[in-house]
């Protein structure tokens, strides 16, 4: 029996704009989905979500080929392309729908994700600790249509992510 060699992981690094469009073409990835997950309300939609009151983030479904990438490439990537030092915050985006989250659904995921979190605390890129939430995967709600791509639709889009060295 040979080895599944697609995977997914499900993120939440602030706007879900920005985070969909520095990892839609890193190689490894085969498709984005941006949506809801986290919280308590059944189908949130943005409306829902932005008030945040649902619980729920805005995140990013990531499927990947584990023959191309690793989770813990994608993981190292995610730690460069928002800051996950400030709680519940990225750039002018506040809230708990911003919070920089991992949402794992396995022991094998979790664990990676520890050991990179304790990788980046180590390396001393951030001079202040990390908030990252490690949080078992939840109904993970797809955003509207409207929200799938955006940057690519609207090229001159709002994003605060970015590449750190």
């Amino acid at each position: 029996m040979s080895e599944k060699l697609n995977d997914y992981i499900i993120l939440a690094g602030g706007c879900f704009w920005g985070v969909e469009e520095l990892f839609r073409t890193l190689p490894g990835v085969t498709n984005t989905l941006v949506g809801y997950t986290g919280g308590d309300l059944k189908s949130p939609t943005y409306n829902d979500v932005k008030t945040g009151e649902t619980g729920h983030a805005e995140a990013i479904k990531i499927d990947f080929d584990k023959s191309k990438t690793t989770l813990e490439k994608l993981l190292l990537f995610f730690y460069r392309m928002h800051d996950p030092t400030t709680l519940n915050q990225q750039g002018n985006d506040k809230g708990t729908q911003y919070r920089s989250a991992i949402f794992f659904r396995s022991e094998e995921q979790r664990a990676i994700a520890k050991a990179v979190i304790s990788q980046v605390e180590e390396s001393k890129k951030f001079n202040r600790p990390i908030t990252t939430s490690l949080e078992p995967e939840a109904e993970f709600y797809p955003a509207e249509e409207f929200h799938q791509n955006y940057l690519q639709k609207n090229p001159q889009g709002y994003t605060c992510h970015f590449i750190r060295d």
